[in-house]
């Protein structure tokens, strides 16, 4: 009886082994397939970091990479797409932080899962979104890409409230904007 007992044990452990190691590998198995496979697999990489479907000891994004650091030893940096550039804003009417690298882990904002109408027009007057209904994420951010090597102007809107302010994308502008209080 004891046989049985020791061998399901060991069994059932073995099975959780593997199953954490499957666990472990498909999560690299994913960031590496991002790396190798290019834009939109870094985009939803991004993505899957901001929503939390991702996660990592830390995860920060700048002007032209995204760094993931697994542990205290590694981090594994990917090129963003040449021609877009990753701003991630948080819409605030009370509280906010001061940053300028968005930390897809950590930045947390005010408003959590609240819908804004967004308008952006670039320099030249072109409309990029108009008054596009974006809903913020749990982490309190609207991440957008927008085309490199521009500014532009933004205006966020929440019942009633409205917040504006220009951004540029060129390299090393900011990727976290934590500055636009409605009012």
């Amino acid at each position: 009886m004891k046989k049985i007992t020791l061998i399901t044990t060991g069994i059932a452990t073995g099975l959780v082994v593997v199953a954490i190691g499957t666990y472990l590998i498909a999560g690299n198995a994913q960031r590496e397939e991002a790396g190798n496979q290019g834009v939109s697999n870094i985009k939803q990489l991004v993505h899957d970091f901001s929503t939390r479907k991702a996660t990592a000891q830390s995860a920060s994004i700048t002007s032209s990479q995204l760094s993931v650091s697994e542990d205290a030893t590694t981090t594994k940096t990917y090129d963003l797409p040449a021609n877009e550039f990753f701003v991630s804003i948080a819409p605030y009417t009370e509280q906010t932080h001061p940053c300028a690298t968005h930390s897809l882990t950590g930045c947390q904002g005010e408003m959590k899962d609240k819908e804004f109408n967004v308008t952006i027009h670039d320099s030249a007057g072109n409309s990029v979104m108009n008054k596009a209904l974006v809903k913020s994420q749990s982490n309190g951010f609207i991440d957008l890409w927008l085309p490199r090597d521009k500014t532009y102007s933004v205006t966020v809107e929440h019942k009633g409230k409205t917040a504006k302010s220009q951004i540029s994308t060129f390299e090393n502008d900011d990727t976290c904007i934590t500055t636009m209080q409605l009012g």
